[in-house]
């Protein structure tokens, strides 16, 4: 049987395995049932290499000892193996998470915030800016952006935009409502769905034909998107922090909603 490098390449990085373990899980799906010896034949893994390996596909749920004598393993079947890893993710990720949100009220993190205020406090408002990459991080600046509002925030997007990230908005809506901080939105698009994300989210949302995306908070930050870009990864948007610019663009936004 012979086991195209492309494919052990591939399943390494999907399965997170080293060179050794793919070749030798690979040539066990193969051959369904074997030994370490004809497992170490046919993938070419040094047979003193080969137990180790084995023993440690089947700590990890890719293989089985098979009872008796000698000692055989078996495949387990890739959506078997595909539902454990799914599962382990799963798990990892809402650890991670739990780890993440107790880090607030640690004093490392209060040490992380003093030493931004430090670093920021003597910069130049106009200097506090920057550009960003990727859909993801862009999302996260405009939930701290318009979260950290004391006043008002202004929204301007799309009414597809608004949709598909109508979870992201919910929460976000909801904070500033219970915060009593005003919402101004605009949004290009079709007018009857406009109408119906008014009436989900008790908005008063207009409808505009400029098709841009930015936010505003208290006139003082504006997060402007400048490109969409040809994957998520490739979205760009330009983070300010300056009044003078901010204050202008937000009275344009107000004409615009007359």
């Amino acid at each position: 049987m012979i086991i195209k490098n492309e494919l052990v390449k591939q399943i390494k990085e999907y399965f997170g395995l080293n060179i050794y373990e793919t070749k030798v899980w690979l040539s066990l799906l193969g051959k369904g049932v074997a030994s370490a010896g004809e497992i170490a034949e046919i993938s070419g893994v040094p047979r003193s290499r080969t137990y180790d390996v084995l023993e440690s596909l089947e700590k990890q749920g890719f293989a089985i000892i098979k009872l008796g004598k000698p000692v055989k393993y078996i495949a387990v079947k890739p959506n078997i193996i595909i539902e454990k890893l799914k599962s382990n993710a799963v798990k990892n990720a809402d650890e991670k998470v739990k780890t993440l949100a107790k880090l607030r009220d640690t004093s490392e993190y209060h040490e992380l915030e003093q030493l931004y205020t430090v670093g920021i406090l003597p910069v130049r408002h106009e200097d506090v800016s920057g550009a960003i990459k990727g859909k993801s991080t862009i999302y996260n600046h405009i939930k701290d952006v318009l979260e950290n509002a004391k006043k008002e925030v202004l929204i301007c997007t799309s009414v597809d935009e608004l949709k598909n990230k109508s979870r992201f908005f919910s929460s976000i809506f909801e904070r500033l409502s219970k915060n009593g901080i005003k919402i101004k939105i605009a949004l290009s698009g079709d007018e009857r769905e406009i109408r119906k994300i008014n009436s989900k989210h008790k908005l008063k949302a207009k409808h505009i034909d400029i098709d841009a995306k930015f936010f505003i908070a208290d006139n003082n930050q504006v997060l402007f998107a400048i490109s969409n870009g040809n994957s998520p990864e490739e979205e760009l948007a330009v983070w300010l922090n300056t009044p003078f610019f901010t204050s202008a663009l937000a009275y344009l936004f107000e004409e615009a909603v007359k």
